[in-house]
């Protein structure tokens, strides 16, 4: 298929796969990635608790295609998700697979390619894949955590209705692999703020109070959930659009809240990149800049 994208057009590819736990298993995927040619491996986090892996791709609508078939074939191979456990929900091995727009290249191009890297992994793998986010096929798949509700465990006997039949592919789960949810949006934050408590309650209760499908900040996804191995609990947060809810303003209602129950933000952290920009919003909030321009940014300016 042919999306007419003008040359040096940079598509960031962003799959997350349901392995954080055996390295070897990750760097099989990875390697199964770097062998196509035409993109490049941005970043590659792992998180034990979560039991998941992000990867950060960036290329061109057709290496880019390539690459998430080569993972989707690997991750077929290697995670069977009947003996997976993790604290982040999950629907299939490679859970999720978001095309985001980032020079020369328009959202609709990454609609048209989400669509046709899915209908190619579903035909390839016998594997259901679901469109969300711009990509959706209705209102009520826009958001993952609706097609993604139940889980693995819960997919087949979701599937049995016909509403939630998959945009492509087998009308029921892979035995293995579950099931992907395949997309385009715009650049999305994965940030986590760890708290100095092993109170899951607490976590919890700050996730629903932030968290825009409990009343909190509009472009604010979160979850509570225990890392065990340290004793601690995080409230894991998406951000989906940093400019409208900046980042400091989401960290800042974490800690009055926790405050609220005695208990200290430990620290925060990012998976994966994160837009410039959101960084230098927090800088300037913090510091009170008086009059700053991004333009004041050595990097930035170098790079024009």
């Amino acid at each position: 298929m042919s999306y007419s994208l003008p040359h040096m057009a940079i598509i960031e590819c962003v799959p997350n796969v349901s392995e954080g736990r055996r390295p070897q298993i990750v760097e099989t995927l990875l390697h199964a990635v770097r062998s196509v040619g035409g993109i490049r491996v941005l970043d590659a986090s792992s998180d034990p608790a979560h039991n998941r892996s992000v990867i950060t791709l960036a290329g061109d609508a057709a290496p880019l295609k390539a690459a998430v078939r080569a993972l989707v074939g690997a991750a077929v191979e290697h995670i069977d998700l009947r003996t997976h456990t993790g604290e982040h929900p999950r629907l299939g091995a490679v859970d999720v697979v978001p095309f985001v727009p980032i020079d020369g290249v328009t959202m609709a191009q990454c609609v048209a390619l989400a669509k046709d890297t899915a209908a190619d992994v579903a035909a390839r793998f016998h594997i259901p894949v679901f469109l969300y986010e711009e990509a959706a096929s209705s209102s009520g798949r826009r958001n993952l955590e609706d097609i993604r509700r139940g889980e693995f465990e819960g997919l087949s006997a979701r599937m049995d209705s016909p509403e939630w039949a998959p945009d492509f592919g087998p009308a029921r789960p892979h035995p293995t692999a579950g099931a992907i949810v395949m997309g385009a949006r715009m650049p999305l934050i994965a940030f986590n703020i760890n708290l100095a408590t092993n109170r899951l309650d607490v976590a919890k209760k700050i996730a629903s109070a932030i968290r825009h499908s409990s009343g909190g900040f509009r472009f604010v996804k979160a979850m509570g959930i225990a890392l065990d191995d340290r004793g601690i609990v995080q409230v894991s947060i998406n951000l989906t659009n940093y400019e409208k809810t900046p980042m400091h303003r989401v960290f800042d209602a974490v800690r009055r809240e926790a405050e609220r129950y005695g208990v200290a933000v430990l620290e925060s952290e990012i998976i994966g990149l994160t837009p410039q920009a959101a960084l230098v919003s927090a800088a300037e909030h913090y510091l009170q800049l008086a009059r700053f321009s991004s333009n004041q940014v050595l990097e930035k300016r170098l790079r024009e």
